[in-house]
């Protein structure tokens, strides 16, 4: 059998067959959390702030995807991860084509001396924030996240 090149299953997810992401909400165990500004060169949405998140690869098991793209992404050591749960996610792309993935969402506590940017062309700005006190315009998802998980993410948070 012949596999799809990472382009192709790049171009598909979501479309053709349901797609899966990670996604990681980053905070510091003292009510704060991470959000990035999605950047010029960000695949859609740009100019939205959002938590952090990656498509799963194949072989990655999840929670390690989850770990392996807060790495990546932020520079993220993690003191403990959560896994907080599951969302369908249904957007259009730029195009307009309809798509559907499922999100697996962790909460990550790290030390936030040590959290950065470590992808700067996909992103045009970050910050700490606060469920009072949320960035905008949010990604289309984040206000998803943030009305499903509300209960949790104030536990986590101590509010």
């Amino acid at each position: 059998m012949r596999k799809l090149s990472t382009e192709t299953l790049r171009k598909h997810k979501g479309i053709s067959f349901v797609g899966i992401t990670t996604c990681f909400f980053v905070h510091d165990g003292k009510g704060e959390f991470y959000m990035t500004k999605r950047g010029k060169n960000a695949r859609d949405e740009q100019g939205t702030w959002e938590i952090g998140g990656g498509g799963l690869k194949w072989g990655s098991k999840i929670k390690e995807n989850a770990l392996r793209e807060a790495k990546e992404e932020y520079d993220v050591d993690p003191i403990n991860t959560e896994f907080l749960g599951y969302r369908d996610i249904f957007r259009k792309t730029p195009e307009g084509i309809p798509t559907h993935w499922v999100g697996l969402d962790f909460a990550i506590l790290a030390d936030r001396k040590k959290v950065k940017i470590n992808e700067p062309d996909m992103i045009d700005d970050d910050g700490w924030f606060t469920l009072d006190n949320l960035p905008s315009p949010l990604h289309s998802q984040q206000v998803v996240f943030v009305e499903q998980y509300l209960d949790k993410l104030k536990r986590i948070l101590g509010n």
